[in-house]
């Protein structure tokens, strides 16, 4: 085909079309260069990459109901290698800051599981199995092995023995924790100012080395509450997958126990960002915090503080005067909660510990035999003895086993069986219900739980809350309740009546006499009342009051009974304690029966009778000759309502509990 020139017009077209063009370039390369320089000079800087980095966000507080500061942040130092900023002179840095620690007998993280003098061997405790898999050595090397490895994979063949020991136990460290530019490594937490001083001084030595401000958990009474509260801690390494998936560093401490581990979800605040530019030589051009980080939010508990710490030192002072007495009491527990919401205003053990030393005592705590690290309150499981009675005297009069008047004759051994005839601990003669339970009668008690039955009466407990799991945040016991297989009576029925065979929890016993106190609805136990914003402006979420069931009574029924324990507290076994008390007060003592040992002190109150608002349980493990359980119910009743004038009940009078 032959060849066809171009028409002038064509060519004219062509060209202003490329005329065009080069000018709308060059309007484009204006506007960047010189019009907009300073704009995209900031955005750009130069950089060949962009990294970001965590900045973490304050830890949520726990408060009381009332606001009070009970697990708190407080400003710390940490010192941080920043990836960003180190240079090839890692190792140096590793052992000037070793050595400077050590002079100063301040610890650092080291998680390479060897021992740290010669000969070395791996340590027993360590994660021997991780740190072959990190350096790809065979599951037979020895730690003589790993050590030349580390030698050579870190650089280390310019120095002693000793040192490289020292910086091989960091930079493994680092290793395991993904440091870099996202994940800064923290080489040691909470250091002195002192040594914060002279690491400041430092600086020009410790390239990639800052100190940086961090929360750290604080807590305001380091005895107080402390099985309920909880702590927190490291991250274990058998978890570490399932927190990183969830956003977390290595070096981040999360909620191990109690209240700390249970509102980890709300406690853990949102982490913020800051943003480094890095030229061709992973120089820094210039950071920014990209992302401010959102403190976590405060958990308002429903306990009391001031109560709290009432209920633990008249725990304390109850439990170490029977003790120097001559007392068998080894122990004890009271728990209170509010009537008409199941809410726990106090939960006090003794003994206890104190959390700001735990971990070094750790070991003792662990085997003293008085088990102090025990939640007594919630997971301690006790027979309850005669405080049982109030419900067993409910189920015989709302099934039409005993009619309101009608008496019973105790003629103190219960003679109905020819094989087994159980003995009250008095020849009380003739009984009626108010009687009966304000001098607790056992054979009274005998007849009734016989004229009822034991599948009935396991029935009525369970619907009290006894047996069963009370829905509190943290672990609780479920008890210990036998599961009759119909009504037939024989020893053991008998022996529930009177509360033994069956064993359950303070929290438990607590919140069934709240049940009575309140009428018969059971509700499900709480620490929590809400969760607000960090500064308390906001409420994230409130915890109403939950009904696991409702206890039908008949009102002149439920009345008799608590006539009972009024009688019980006025003129009975609890006159001692509380027959002088400006309040009226229901209550019913118990002491339930510990093979080869002396019986645990049980009581139980509620007050003020007329409009009951709290309801208590004290437990003394062994207390039977000691002073009475009434004694902590007293100063709990005072704490309650009288806090501003309250003082201790030293005084009572040395009462054996029946």
């Amino acid at each position: 085909m032959p060849f066809k020139k171009k028409s002038q017009t064509e060519l004219t077209v062509l060209s202003v079309i490329l005329i065009l063009a080069i000018f709308l370039y060059s309007m484009r390369v204006y506007s960047l260069q010189i019009k907009n320089a300073d704009k995209y000079t900031d955005k750009n800087d130069g950089a060949a990459s962009v990294l970001t980095a965590v900045l973490k966000a304050p830890r949520g507080e726990i408060l009381d109901c009332f606001g009070r500061q009970i697990a708190i942040n407080r400003d710390g130092y940490n010192i941080v290698f920043n990836k960003a900023y180190v240079k090839d002179n890692l190792n140096d840095v590793i052992l000037c800051l070793v050595n400077l620690l050590a002079e100063h007998n301040a610890p650092w993280i080291d998680e390479l599981p060897m021992s740290a003098n010669e000969p070395y061997s791996f340590t027993e405790d360590g994660d021997t199995e991780k740190l072959l898999k990190t350096l790809e050595l065979a599951s037979f090397a020895t730690a003589e092995n790993c050590f030349k490895e580390m030698v050579n994979r870190y650089e280390l063949e310019g120095y002693s023995r000793a040192d490289q020991r020292k910086i091989m136990g960091i930079r493994y460290s680092m290793t395991i924790s993904d440091f870099s530019v996202s994940y800064p490594f923290t080489f040691a937490e909470d250091i002195s100012t002192e040594l914060m001083r002279k690491i400041s001084e430092s600086s020009f030595l410790l390239d990639g080395v800052t100190v940086d401000v961090v929360p750290f958990r604080e807590y305001t009474d380091t005895s107080l509450a402390v099985n309920l509260i909880g702590s927190v801690g490291p991250i274990y390494k058998e978890d570490w997958e399932e927190y990183k998936e969830k956003g977390y560093s290595y070096n981040d401490k999360v909620g191990k126990s109690g209240i700390e581990a249970w509102g980890e979800e709300y406690l853990r605040g949102i982490d913020g960002e800051i943003t480094y530019r890095l030229d061709t030589k992973g120089n820094i051009i210039s950071k920014e915090v990209t992302k401010e980080p959102i403190a976590g939010k405060t958990i308002m508990l429903t306990l009391d503080k001031a109560m709290q710490r009432k209920a633990q030192d008249s725990l304390e002072r109850t439990v170490r005067g029977l003790q120097s007495q001559g007392g068998s009491v080894t122990a004890g527990t009271a728990v209170a909660v509010d009537i008409d919401s199941g809410n726990v205003l106090c939960a006090a053990n003794y003994p206890t510990y104190d959390s700001a030393t735990m971990n070094k005592e750790y070991e003792s705590l662990k085997n003293n035999p008085a088990k102090p690290l025990t939640n007594r309150a919630f997971q301690g499981v006790y027979p309850i003895g005669s405080t049982i009675k109030p419900i067993v005297a409910i189920a015989a009069l709302e099934n039409g086993h005993y009619n309101i008047g009608e008496t019973i004759f105790c003629a103190q051994k219960y003679k109905l069986f020819s094989d087994y005839q159980p003995s009250c601990m008095h020849y009380h003669k003739t009984m009626n219900l108010t009687s009966a339970l304000s001098k607790s009668c056992n054979y009274f008690f005998f007849e009734l739980g016989r004229r009822v039955g034991a599948t009935t009466l396991t029935s009525y407990f369970k619907q009290v809350g006894l047996g069963v799991k009370t829905g509190v945040e943290v672990d609780d016991a479920k008890g210990i309740i036998l599961e009759p297989k119909s009504d037939g009576v024989g020893g053991d029925t008998l022996q529930i009546s009177i509360g033994q065979m069956n064993a359950f929890t303070p929290l438990q016993l607590a919140n069934y006499t709240a049940t009575l106190a309140n009428g018969g609805t059971h509700y499900k136990a709480s620490l929590i009342n809400s969760v607000v914003s960090y500064d308390m402006s906001e409420i994230y979420k409130s915890f109403a009051p939950e009904v696991l069931n409702k206890l039908e009574m008949k009102e002149q029924n439920l009345n008799a009974v608590k006539q009972g324990m009024l009688s019980v507290t006025e003129d009975g076994t609890g006159r001692a304690a509380l027959g002088d008390y400006q309040i009226k007060v229901g209550g019913k003592t118990g002491t339930s029966q510990v093979v080869n040992k002396v019986d645990h002190s049980i009581f139980v109150a509620f007050a003020p009778f007329d409009n009951p608002e709290i309801a208590i349980s004290v437990v003394l493990e062994h207390g039977n000759s000691g002073y009475s359980a009434g004694t902590v119910v007293r100063d709990i009743l005072d704490a309650y309502f009288f806090a501003e004038s309250n003082s201790p009940t030293e005084d009572l009078p040395f009462v054996v509990l029946d």
